[in-house]
């Protein structure tokens, strides 16, 4: 998808283009599409629709090339509206170049996944430990690799310190230069290994020591030395590689902010050795698919397991895409409540606790709190609470009032004048007055905006008879969203799945969060009552002139 200027701004997949690009501008937005099911993440993609100007295909065979091709693009050409991997590393190269008398570099690629510098054989890519990148320098020195960018006319430091053999002043020939050049190639393409040039130079200094070649078999020996840490080190890195057997994923939805946070966790011989985290927006289809499909394509070394708290799209697709950066077969692993192994659960509830508390940040720890209270599912960053204000049978009102981060948004308060209920029933006038508040949510036509948004949570004035109300009223309208009530003589919470409610010190900051938004819902609800009332008062005065003041 291209903004004006023809800039792609998004890259996405689709088995049916004529349904997911017509689902973009639809009256419903991608909102409500498969991979983005709620509601109240609507508002980012409509960003995204605003800016398209125009979109561009390109047909795959299957669904492994698009997970592919996909993938590739998004590396290139780093659109606005995809998955970033913000904690992505930019993972090191090794380059061997073209020249004459070649030179061993360390280069990156840049955005478009071109590698800076000069012409030459790329390796890699390598992360901040592995021994190739720690060597480089070690490896310069064991094959006698140039690292001036230009050949001197006189010999340099390096020539003095028997680091380089000087082909700037023809003290080694181009094929003698090649020898050296070619067993570094061969290393650093897995062909040969340390191991065995450490074999050929022992037999070297060996065979210089019987023709009483002293100097030379010195200069093998302090060679063999240096090779002695780099050896270790390859070791120990094919030994983790051979172990990286599992990984685990975890992924949290935030609806109000439409954003996904993704938390990896990495095991080797049963010790976690390596955790991430990640964050992106829930733009047009990106889903944790799309990250699995992006994260595994540019990691180094790739798990034969990954064990999941969410099943991804198409996975028998994207485990083949995956497969397709490793030599070994990839199983993509969903772990549930009733998932037999109990040690992979307990692994996969510490990775989401542990996002959980990246989640949190940022947020008031009493709606924090709120939420492990009541077992939420998310935290309740909206807030709802309905107030019931009646003066006898003749004023009766209703008050709605919208926290959004535990702060008043005024946008959101609703007032209401009681049609339907023509005595002093709570019970009748709550359910009344919540049906009013979300029915015209669920029309098709309805304005978007965060006033208009289902909340996270209901709070009812009142106690169990009141939430029981506000409960038949959302199930009338078909609406799942939490529900509670607040009982003002002992402050005491009620929900519908405990049959005792919950008392909270008064000092907790849960309780306060909800005590300033009931509060705040009496104040509104009982100001509209007083100004009703005072209204109807002013109309008797004005249509009775003859009233004697006294």
């Amino acid at each position: 998808m291209k903004d004006s200027s023809g800039s792609i701004i998004y890259i996405g997949k689709a088995k049916n283009l004529q349904k997911r690009v017509s689902s973009y501008f639809s009256k419903q937005t991608a909102a409500i599409s498969e991979n983005i099911p709620h509601q109240n993440d609507n508002w980012k993609t409509s960003r995204l629709v605003g800016k398209i100007h125009d979109v561009d295909f390109i047909l795959t065979d299957n669904e492994i090339e698009a997970f592919l091709l996909e993938s590739n693009l998004i590396k290139r050409y780093r659109p606005v509206f995809n998955i970033e991997l913000k904690d992505q590393q930019r993972y090191t190269y090794l380059k061997i170049t073209d020249e004459t008398f070649p030179r061993l570099l360390v280069a990156r690629r840049n955005r478009k996944g071109d590698i800076y510098g000069p012409k030459g054989k790329v390796y890699g890519p390598f992360v901040r430990g592995s021994s190739k990148f720690l060597a480089v320098g070690l490896l310069r020195k064991l094959f006698k690799i140039r690292i001036c960018d230009k050949l001197p006319k006189k010999p340099c430091l390096e020539y003095f310190l028997k680091n380089c053999d000087a082909p700037c002043i023809n003290n080694v020939t181009r094929d003698e230069y090649r020898k050296n050049v070619d067993t570094l190639h061969s290393i650093l393409r897995g062909k040969s290994n340390i191991d065995k040039f450490v074999n050929e130079m022992e037999a070297e200094m060996k065979g210089a020591a019987e023709i009483q070649d002293y100097e030379k078999a010195q200069q093998i020996r302090d060679t063999l030395r240096r090779l002695n840490n780099l050896s270790a080190k390859q070791k120990m890195e094919k030994f983790l590689r051979r172990n990286l057997d599992e990984e685990y994923v975890g992924i949290i939805k935030e609806i109000e902010t439409a954003a996904a946070h993704v938390m990896t966790l990495r095991r080797t011989k049963g010790v976690i050795t390596d955790r991430k985290k990640f964050d992106f927006e829930l733009i047009g289809d990106n889903s944790l698919a799309t990250f699995l499909s992006q994260y595994y394509s540019t990691v180094l070394e790739i798990p034969r397991f990954v064990y999941v708290n969410e099943m991804p799209v198409s996975r028998e697709a994207l485990e083949a895409s995956i497969e397709r950066f490793t030599d070994h077969k990839v199983n993509i692993i969903l772990v549930s409540d009733d998932f037999q192994l109990k040690e992979k659960k307990d692994l996969m509830d510490l990775v989401i606790r542990n996002l959980q508390l990246h989640v949190d940040k940022g947020h008031a720890p009493g709606i924090v709190e709120l939420k492990n209270i009541l077992r939420l599912p998310i935290i309740p960053s909206v807030i709802d609470c309905f107030d019931i204000s009646n003066f006898g049978n003749t004023y009766a009102v209703g008050a709605c009032t919208r926290f959004v981060d535990g702060k008043p948004y005024k946008d959101g308060y609703r007032k209401f004048k009681i049609r339907l209920t023509f005595n002093q029933n709570d019970f009748a006038m709550i359910q009344e007055i919540v049906t009013r508040r979300y029915l015209p949510i669920q029309t098709e036509n309805y304005p978007r905006g965060r006033a208009q948004l289902l909340p996270d949570l209901i709070v009812i004035d009142g106690g169990k008879g009141q939430l029981q109300s506000a409960i038949d009223a959302l199930h009338k309208a078909r609406l799942e969203v939490p529900c509670i009530s607040l009982a003002k003589e002992n402050e005491e919470i009620y929900s519908p799945d405990s049959t005792h409610p919950v008392i909270l010190s008064r000092n907790s900051p849960a309780l306060k969060v909800i005590q300033y938004i009931r509060d705040e819902a009496h104040r509104f609800g009982l100001a509209y009552n007083r100004n009703l009332r005072r209204i109807k008062t002013n109309h008797k005065n004005v249509s009775s002139p003859n009233l004697i003041k006294t």
